[in-house]
């Protein structure tokens, strides 16, 4: 029997996070070819931005920036780093603010809230940059700080030397052809996509935007319901020459693959992972 880990704080669960494959949803009597889902739900926080926050925080304190019960951490974000930072936050002891678009859900508002953050609502209309320029605000205030994760190198860093070596071990060797990410940072498909593509030159790495915010792809950012991803401008930890395509995908169609992996596979995931699986 494997034994259960045991660990100093809730922190120590973020990461190593299982791999499950996808028979029913990407499975077809024409492919041989076998679909896996990294299920980063099964971190403390429920998403992969826990890696991060957390990634960027100690990055902070080992450079000086913040001490917690001092800096008052400030982000804007779109969902589920923020849960990621609020949890961070709440262990650490920081006071954390976060800003984001008004049309963020009631349910993920009182989640954080719940975790003890101060919330800053913006303007729908003006989608990811209004709660960046929000948050460049409060930063003049002293003491506060912007932990920047769509600049902040700690984002693909943190996911070079967790999330890509975890997927290479968990593949016990196998090439793996294909890579698909949805893109909200960035920080995920340029850390992982920079190592697996190390390992196989010829691998496909497929980044994923919402197709009503289509900006990766040449278009004009505006305002989607596939929380999580399209921020409306291109991040700087992007690495846009990691991808060989990005697909835009409508709304409907990452809502109904969000439904059928729960329905048919029986994993509650959130809306940009629909959009993920459905490229």
């Amino acid at each position: 029997m494997l034994r259960p880990p045991v660990v100093g704080n809730i922190l120590g669960l973020i990461g190593n996070t299982p791999l499950c494959r996808l028979r029913r949803v990407c499975g077809s009597a024409k492919t041989h070819a076998a679909v896996w889902g990294k299920c980063e739900m099964t971190n403390p926080g429920g998403s992969v931005k826990d890696r991060i926050a957390l990634a960027m925080i100690e990055d902070g304190e080992r450079t000086g920036r913040l001490r917690p019960g001092e800096t008052v951490l400030v982000e804007p974000t779109s969902g589920n780093t923020g849960i990621g930072l609020a949890l961070v936050a709440a262990v650490k002891g920081y006071r954390l603010v976060l800003t984001m678009p008004e049309s963020m859900s009631l349910e993920r508002r009182n989640l954080l809230r719940a975790y003890g953050a101060e919330i800053v609502l913006t303007p729908d209309d003006r989608t990811m940059e209004g709660a960046v320029a929000a948050a460049e605000e409060l930063c003049r205030r002293p003491h506060h700080v912007m932990l920047q994760q769509f600049e902040n190198p700690a984002n693909p860093e943190i996911h070079r030397r967790t999330t890509a070596p975890e997927l290479l071990a968990q593949m016990e060797g196998l090439s793996i052809d294909g890579f698909v990410s949805a893109i909200g940072t960035g920080g995920t498909i340029t850390g992982v996509g920079s190592v697996l593509r190390e390992h196989n030159p010829a691998i496909r790495i497929v980044g994923v935007e919402p197709a009503r915010s289509p900006v990766l792809s040449g278009g004009v950012a505006g305002p989607h319901k596939i929380q999580g991803i399209g921020a409306g401008f291109v991040p700087g930890v992007l690495d846009t020459q990691i991808y060989e395509r990005v697909v835009q995908v409508q709304d409907e169609e990452a809502y109904r693959t969000k439904r059928r992996l729960a329905h048919e596979e029986g994993l509650l995931v959130g809306i940009s992972a629909g959009a993920a699986v459905f490229v």
